[in-house]
């Protein structure tokens, strides 16, 4: 029985990788002298934003991640709410008496902001967020299984991205893979063989209409 759903953030709950990009790049190119690309940020992803600072201005990382997160807020009105059917999953969830968490790759400090745009975080029991040092994932959703108290075979994660695939199959948990945004790549998706796999919100809506236990 499914007890618990662990959501990823960007490109899962909200469409915010452009709004990521933007943020990085006006609080990057000043300090570094230069233009920055899109590749050469994506290329970063995997640790937190603090991360993608440390690797592109080492030497300016203390000024580039709060000129980051300042400009993630000001410019946050470029996704202004989540993926429309979200908060209806999560209301349905918490009907149902699911457990919902949230492992991310952002920083704590961005997600927070989005979650407090969204107005979704008291949806969310517990949120994992990322670390400069690299992927914890794996681990993040380790510790959601603690603190919940249940196996991973009774819960979800929902991701966007291959490597959460490759992080899922680490913990031992299925994963639903969420090809709704405009930045997923169903291909290579679909490549690794999800346990599940979804094209729409609305399509992982009426799955968990189904596998959600009435309370």
């Amino acid at each position: 029985m499914l007890k618990g759903l662990i959501f990823d953030l960007d490109g899962t709950v909200g469409d915010t990788l452009p709004l990521c990009i933007a943020a990085f790049r006006m609080a990057i190119e000043p300090l570094a002298g230069r233009s920055v690309s899109d590749r050469e940020i994506i290329d970063t992803f995997g640790p937190s934003e603090e991360g993608t600072i440390r690797a592109l201005i080492p030497e300016h990382e203390e000024q580039g991640v709060a000129d980051y997160l300042r400009r993630y807020r000001e410019l946050h009105g470029m996704c202004e709410a989540p993926f429309e059917g979200i908060r209806d999953i999560l209301e349905l969830a918490q009907s149902r008496g699911a457990r919902i968490a949230m492992v991310t790759g952002k920083g704590a400090r961005s997600a927070e902001i989005t979650l407090e745009k969204f107005g979704l975080r008291p949806y969310f029991e517990i949120v994992e967020a990322g670390s400069p040092d690299g992927p914890r994932k794996p681990e993040g959703i380790a510790n959601v299984l603690k603190h919940f108290g249940i196996p991973p075979e009774d819960s979800l994660y929902i991701g966007d991205t291959p490597s959460d695939i490759v992080s899922c199959r680490e913990a031992g948990v299925p994963i639903a893979s969420a090809a709704w945004a405009r930045t997923a790549e169903p291909e290579k998706l679909l490549a690794l063989g999800p346990d599940y796999y979804f094209a729409t919100v609305g399509e992982f809506r009426a799955f968990l209409e189904r596998v959600l236990a009435e309370t």
